[in-house]
Parts: structure tokens; C-alpha cells; sequence
């Protein structure tokens, strides 16, 4: 399986800058998964496709303002931080920029002294480890300094912070956005509830290995981040109790997707507890839990374009693409949704 098989002409155009005003106003396509059937609707239509005794699985982390920029001790020079994975004892595995600049010993001022990061080794492909010093508590001071940690695509100063959080994001620890949430708003999920749909949250911290490009030939041999993932004893209690009596698990993004598979043992009954997952899904995977999907459209060549392909077959789902650059959807982070039923 070549990665250019799953390459498409996107416009970049079609590369949403912005959120829309109303989270729930961006287009839905639903695809039946069997057949390859589009529907063209708005996403607060969900509702008519789910129904009561449906479990929905969201993923309530929260994004961190994970993007600094400082000035390196010494000469000023400009730097730039994105904060990937906190370690013990206020070291990070960071994204630098630019990296000639940043040798183990540099020290790093934001904030005019308010944080000093200090680079302390080199790790794989060229991420800094980076120790803090600072006085206080470290989130309040990120939430001071940092900005919102935007996809390389989306070239836009975003306004409002909050619009790239899920409205219901809980644990902090993301670099990126369960972009799928997104279009959910409380008075959706609250009538979503009173149908009878169930709602069950896991968490995945979002690494930027999700934006990571494939760039083997051989999608076998493309090798994904590793990412925190936690599942409380109760939430995996209500997939398991909707999986053994037969009802739909609808997951809300790839990252919940992602994380109930990796949770799963081989009989499908999801493990409660935490890790790290590398779990990349391609076709000819077996899904074990998962049975329906909420999803955002992906780039060309993309994982995240893979592991859609898994579920719904890569001819139906190629067509379906085909069928949103035609009619505009829009694309990515900001972009519209799809439902695979």
C-alpha cells in the first residue's frame, strides 16, 4: 500500500482559516459505510442520526497555549517553543525554532525573566529537552505567555482562544485539538442526552505527530508519535455494557477512535487505565470497538485520511472527498464534518 494512494488535488483554498461563528452551522456529510451513499446535510442534523442507546465517545482533553516565543540569553535572538510532552521535574520534549540556535546549555527568557527554559540534550528528530525555571505555578504562567498551538495549515491569528477547545475539554495536556469536538455545543450534547444517547469520555493527549506528513513510500512503514491516553474505569464500563448489548459506538474524532482501540484487548472489551499509544490504523485493519465516526475532512496522504479509509473502504471514501472539493467543504482543523455510518 503506497501513500500516494491516498493522495487528492486539494485546493488550498478549501483549507478553513477560521472557526465558523456557530460551531454546529458547518456542513455534514453522511457516508454509509456499506454502500458508499452520500447525504449532504448541517451538523446539527446529527441528530437524526443517532439515536437513543447510541454511546458517544468524546475526548476531553484540552489544549495547552503549548506555542512560546522568547529570546535567547546573551544575544536576543528570537526563539520559539512548542511545548509536546511534559516529562518529571519541568523538562519537555519541545518543537525549536530555528534549531541551529538552540545547543544544549542555551537559555531561553520569556516573559521578560518571567519563565527561562534552559535546552538540556537533543532528542529524536531533532526535539529539544528543555528545563523550566520559574516562580509560581507553571500553567498560569503558560496561560499568561503561551499562545494557541495552530496546525502549520492554518496561517490565521486566532481571536478567541476558547475556539479551539471542545466545549467540553477537561484535562490538559494537548498540542493540537480533537478537532472533531469542535462542532459540538452544550445545548447539542444536552439534546443529544435527553434522546437517550449516552455520552462516555476518554482522553487522549493530542501530540503533533498528528500532523506529522508520511513520508515513506510504504505506509507500513510510517511510525507514529507516541501519545498519552487514560480511560477511567466507569467510562470504559459504559462502552463495554453498550458493545454487549448490541448497541452503535459512535466515536467523536480519530483521537477517541484511536484511544478505545488501543485500549481494547483482543475480545473488543475496553481496558480501563492509561499508556502511551503508537496505534496507526490503515486499511485492512479490524476495528474492535469502534462501529460508527464523526470525523473532519484530512489532508491528501495524511494518517488521519488512513485510518477513515480503514473504516469505510478508500474507494468510498476518495469518492467522498471528490465530492467535498467539488461542493467547497471545507477542510482540516476549522473545516466541516463527516459522519460514517
Amino acid at each position: 500500500m503506497k501513500t500516494s494512494d491516498f493522495y487528492f488535488d486539494l485546493p488550498e483554498e478549501l483549507i478553513a482559516q477560521d472557526p465558523l461563528e456557530d460551531r454546529s452551522s458547518s456542513k455534514l456529510l453522511v457516508l454509509k459505510k456499506e454502500t458508499g451513499a452520500i447525504t449532504h446535510k448541517v451538523f446539527k442534523d446529527i441528530k437524526e442520526y443517532l439515536k437513543a442507546g447510541d454511546c458517544l465517545v468524546l475526548n476531553n482533553t484540552k489544549v495547552i497555549p503549548a506555542r512560546l516565543i522568547g529570546e535567547k540569553e546573551g544575544t536576543g535572538a528570537k526563539i520559539e517553543l512548542l511545548l509536546l510532552k511534559r516529562f518529571e521535574g519541568d523538562v519537555w520534549e519541545t518543537l525549536v525554532k530555528p534549531g541551529k540556535k538552540a545547543k544544549p546549555g542555551t537559555r531561553v527568557i520569556f516573559g521578560g525573566g518571567l519563565l527561562t527554559g534552559e535546552i538540556i540534550e537533543i532528542a529524536e528528530e531533532g526535539n529539544r529537552h528543555v528545563k523550566f525555571h520559574y516562580e509560581g505555578i507553571f500553567e498560569e504562567i503558560l496561560d499568561q505567555l503561551g499562545q494557541m498551538p495552530l496546525p502549520p495549515y492554518i496561517t490565521h491569528q486566532l481571536q478567541d482562544k476558547n475556539r479551539y477547545q471542545t466545549v467540553y475539554a477537561k484535562y490538559e495536556g494537548s498540542a493540537a485539538a480533537p478537532t472533531a469536538g469542535l462542532h459540538f455545543t452544550k445545548e447539542l450534547l444536552q439534546e443529544l442526552k435527553d434522546m437517550g444517547v449516552e455520552i462516555a469520555s476518554v482522553t487522549l493527549h493530542v501530540g503533533l505527530g498528528t500532523f506529522r506528513p508520511v513520508k515513506v513510500d510504504d505506509v507500513t512503514r510510517h511510525h507514529m508519535h507516541s501519545e498519552f491516553y487514560q480511560v477511567l474505569p466507569e467510562e470504559a464500563e459504559k462502552i463495554n455494557r453498550a458493545k454487549r448489548e448490541g448497541r452503535r459506538i459512535i466515536c467523536v474524532g480519530t483521537t477517541s477512535c484511536r484511544t478505545i482501540e488501543s485500549a481494547a484487548d483482543e475480545n473488543g472489551v475496553v481496558q480501563a487505565g492509561s499508556g502511551d499509544t503508537e496505534i496507526f490504523i490503515y486499511p485492512g485493519y479490524q476495528f474492535k470497538v469502534l462501529d460508527c465516526l464523526i470525523t473532519n475532512f484530512h489532508l491528501p496522504e495524511s494518517t488521519l485520511l488512513m485510518l477513515v479509509s480503514a473504516l469505510a473502504g478508500k474507494e468510498h471514501i476518495m469518492d467522498a472527498y471528490k465530492k467535498a472539493v467539488e461542493l467547497k467543504y471545507r477542510f482540516f482543523s476549522f473545516g466541516d464534518a463527516m459522519f460514517i455510518e
